[in-house]
């Protein structure tokens, strides 16, 4: 038997074969085959059928496939896993990078920059009480209009003339009111909009012109310019869009699920389970989108901080022919803007998605449970009606409010280097003594 069987591969036109024996048989020929393939094969003619042959590896096989291709196959699939697995939102991919900064601003919650702008419109008190009141106005006026919508139509179908004219009456007063109301919010918010920006650049900078010489050694001029124009400028729609649309929607959404609740409870039931599903997803989508805006300030500062560099010392670039390393320096922070933006939509994609299964699903629930209510005999046509318009308009203030609200944590992620520097003591040549100290 043999002991050791090995294939040793000189060249490709020539392969030794040979086989150990226990014992040596005179006998032993040389077998010599001048062919594509010269072999050289010590053998028994008693043992020769005992001969071993041990292929090489890249002609071996699993089940017709070569070993490669299996290996090959596997790692691809691994592959593919671990991408899915790190694209599923809470995998690797989604996490932030903050190592290439150094982000010295500290957190800022939802409620004190709400209470930083408070601060700096306070004395238009005035313009905003009238923009509120008109927001409740027409939010109250557009929540009436899809039940007195609904009763014109049914009442049309029951020949009721007169219950008809009087619905139609309604809903035309109605739709002036919330026309006229609308056009005066948006343009009073949209005015506190404009003087919370400007009088937010205005402290910022009289802010950062009291400070001591030895604090404009340490930060750049470009990463201050950025804090007054790009990261001010992210304020400028949390009162006239972001504020305004989400407290519509929430007095939209609040009346639309009590009127669901009276209308009948199991079916109102169900959509508040969906709607605080929604509303979980669209938390965890707004933190995230926060910490996004933050970085993106960030990096943005970062480069134009490189550009200010690149072109004060542009005669020193010249000279030595660094030009390329610049605009290397400049694309390194465009690329992490753009990872940074890539997830952003990613996120927007899968918020999205949340919201149109949820909101489908909502219109099958209302469906079945409806149609079977109407069976049985407990609600009718024209309430099934009313409970399927306002459920949708739950869902979407729902909707709304999430988005607008993801918005305004983007604005006051963005912001959070500004109310640090807004909040900075000045020098002390500029503080006013005590003639009593």
């Amino acid at each position: 038997m043999a002991l050791l069987v090995s294939s040793v591969q000189f060249q490709p036109g020539l392969r030794i074969v040979y086989s150990v024996q226990k014992r040596q048989n005179p006998n032993n020929i040389l077998h010599k085959r001048s062919q594509s393939k010269t072999r050289f094969s010590f053998s028994s003619n008693s043992i020769n059928q005992r001969y071993r042959y041990i292929s090489p590896l890249n002609s071996a096989s699993i089940n017709g496939y070569s070993v490669q291709e299996a290996d090959s196959s596997e790692k691809l699939g691994v592959k593919w896993m671990e991408f899915v697995r790190n694209v599923f939102p809470g995998g690797n991919w989604w996490r932030l990078d903050v190592d290439d900064i150094g982000i010295t601003a500290k957190p800022v919650t939802v409620v004190r920059a709400l209470h930083r702008m408070w601060e700096l419109i306070a004395q238009d008190g005035l313009l905003i009480f009238a923009a509120f009141t008109a927001l409740i106005i027409t939010a109250l006026s557009e929540i009436s209009i899809p039940h007195f919508l609904t009763a014109s139509i049914f009442s049309a179908q029951s020949s009721s003339i007169a219950v008809f004219h009087r619905n139609v009456r309604i809903l035309v007063v109605l739709c002036i009111i919330s026309g006229i109301c609308s056009g005066v919010r948006g343009c009073f918010f949209g005015l506190a909009n404009m003087i919370l920006v400007q009088r937010m650049r205005e402290k910022l900078y009289s802010t950062l012109l009291l400070q001591d010489i030895s604090f404009f050694d340490s930060e750049t001029v470009g990463d201050l310019t950025s804090r007054l124009g790009a990261d001010c400028q992210q304020v400028s729609r949390v009162i006239g869009n972001d504020l305004n649309l989400i407290l519509r929607n929430v007095l939209q959404g609040t009346g639309a699920l009590a009127y669901l609740l009276i209308l009948s409870p199991p079916l109102g039931l169900c959509t508040l389970a969906i709607c605080c599903a929604l509303l979980t997803i669209m938390l965890l989508y707004g933190q995230y989108q926060k910490k996004a805006a933050k970085l993106i300030q960030e990096y943005t500062a970062s480069a134009n901080e490189v550009a200010q560099e690149t072109f004060s010392l542009m005669r020193t670039v010249r000279v030595y022919g660094t030009e390329e390393q610049e605009l290397g320096r400049y694309a390194r922070w465009l690329g992490k803007l753009a990872d940074i933006s890539l997830r952003q939509s990613a996120a927007y994609g899968y918020w999205n998605f949340s919201f149109n299964t949820l909101y489908h699903s909502t219109q099958v629930i209302a469906v079945l449970v409806g149609g079977m209510s109407i069976l049985a005999g407990h609600i009718t046509a024209e309430q099934l009606t009313k409970f399927i318009l306002y459920s949708e308009w739950l869902i979407y203030s729902t909707w709304w409010v999430g988005d607008n609200l993801s918005s305004l944590m983007q604005s006051i992620g963005a912001s959070e280097k500004v109310f640090q520097l807004m909040d900075l003591r000045p020098s002390g040549q500029f503080v006013d003594k005590d003639p009593s100290g």
